[in-house]
């Protein structure tokens, strides 16, 4: 039978600096989950309270890395100087130097009484380095920059100016070299504890700096990816508000011409008629320049629409008649806003106005497979399939509508148009209820 295998002090030590590195990446991807800590790691300027949370968030962590080395002997969780050196250069000297605190008292229990004052060096040379380097600067540092460093020194050389990327880089180095310098001076009393290879500076204290330095670039990594993360959804987020804008945008105009030319042809066969036109007209538009709101209640749009139709009535007189059968438990639900007045409009317009005797615009709500299904009727002329085809992309307002739909809730919403040739047209929009939460103003 074979004796038990035991690691070499080459192979314990290469073990040890990679599970260090597997504890630094899962513990800076484990804080980025939380929104506190992603919402502390986008603002440069932090209150107390922030710069706290921050601290505490890796300190404690951290203490706890320390006492598993010191109580059961794991030395791959002592992140003594790169955590002290890593809070400092994001949060400042004074974060840096709490945390340094924090996991160099530990160590003076069991004698390794240089252990607080290199720690707490560590975190205010983190923050001193801070307040010199360009934050940007900070966020750009990642592991990818070892085949770079020779070119970027050569060019630091050559131009005299400061490459921060290399000073970043060069600061772990300078710490980790003190600290094993000091542990190596120290060695017999034990007074400051380092992963020192054997034999001492050979060629595999490279391998110490290298894994040093990455315990440090690695979490800037996570986080800063975090960081370009939040602001793509935020520019996302602008953009769609930006295209729902100019959507709506298209659909008001449009709507104030159409109402300014009935008014015009009014003007000198009915005035009084046009001058009521024009005092409605101004309530509705005054409603509009109030809010500015992209989503409003059904109950606010129903409103919405009433002034419009109290326009339209005045034009076509009791000829036209509008019926409303709403369910009750969707008046509070979140639509776009502008939705239902050009549906209306294009069923006045197409469907009702060369009809012969008037017509009847139904607005029909109600609740289907978790949808709220909105549905315009009028019993106007109708369409042709062939015109029914073109409906949603010939004119302006159907087809601003429909993009809307498409633009906030996904390519399956989109308007459905029936017609039959003589009997009528239907418009129908259904809005998920998973959209509803929610209200967004511009």
């Amino acid at each position: 039978m074979q004796g038990p295998k035991f690691l070499t002090a080459e192979q314990l030590l290469l073990t040890t600096l990679v599970v260090k590195l597997v504890a630094t990446a899962a513990l800076a991807t484990m804080l980025v989950r939380y929104r506190r800590f992603r919402h502390i790691l986008i603002f440069e300027r932090r209150a107390w309270p922030d710069r706290l949370t921050f601290t505490l968030s890796l300190g404690i962590p951290l203490f706890f890395g320390v006492m598993a080395r010191l109580l059961l002997g794991y030395d791959a969780l002592d992140l003594t100087m790169e955590g002290s050196f890593l809070v400092g250069l994001i949060a400042g000297p004074y974060a840096g130097a709490t945390v340094g605190a924090m996991v160099g008292v530990p160590p003076l229990f069991n004698g390794e009484w240089a252990a607080l004052p290199f720690a707490i060096g560590c975190g205010f040379a983190g923050g001193g380095l801070r307040e010199l380097c360009p934050k940007e600067a900070i966020w750009h540092f990642s592991p990818f920059i070892f085949p770079s460093v020779p070119r970027r020194a050569w060019q630091m050389v050559r131009s005299l100016t400061v490459d921060w990327q290399v000073v970043l880089l060069l600061a772990p180095v300078a710490l980790e070299l003190l600290g094993q310098g000091l542990g190596f001076k120290w060695s017999d009393h034990h007074r400051l504890f380092v992963l020192a290879p054997s034999p001492p500076w050979s060629w595999r204290m490279l391998i110490v700096l290298f894994a040093s330095t990455l315990c440090v670039a690695t979490p800037i990594k996570i986080w800063n990816n975090a960081r370009i993360e939040h602001r793509l959804q935020e520019q996302e987020k602008l953009l769609l508000a930006a295209k729902i804008e100019a959507l709506a945008n298209q659909i008001n105009p449009h709507f104030l011409f159409n109402t300014l030319t009935s008014i015009s042809s009014l003007i000198r066969t009915k005035p009084d008629t046009a001058r009521m036109l024009i005092t409605r007209l101004s309530g509705l538009l005054r409603r509009l320049m109030r809010s500015t709101d992209h989503f409003v209640t059904l109950r606010e749009e129903l409103a919405s629409v009433d002034e419009y139709l109290d326009i339209e009535v005045v034009r076509f007189g009791p000829q036209l008649r509008v019926d409303k059968q709403i369910a009750p438990q969707t008046l509070d639900v979140i639509v776009p806003s502008m939705l239902l007045q050009p549906l209306v409009e294009n069923s006045i317009k197409h469907g009702l106005a060369s009809k012969v005797g008037g017509g009847r615009i139904t607005i029909k709500t109600l609740v289907r497979d978790g949808h709220t299904i909105i549905e315009v009727h009028d019993d106007g002329l109708g369409m042709t399939e062939e015109r029914l085809e073109h409906a949603l992309g010939d004119g302006i307002g159907l087809s601003n509508v429909n993009e809307r739909l498409r633009t906030i809730y996904g390519a399956p919403y989109q308007l459905k148009l029936t017609s039959v040739p003589g009997q009528g047209t239907c418009v129908s929009v259904a809005i998920p209820e998973i959209a509803l939460p929610e209200r967004v103003t511009a």
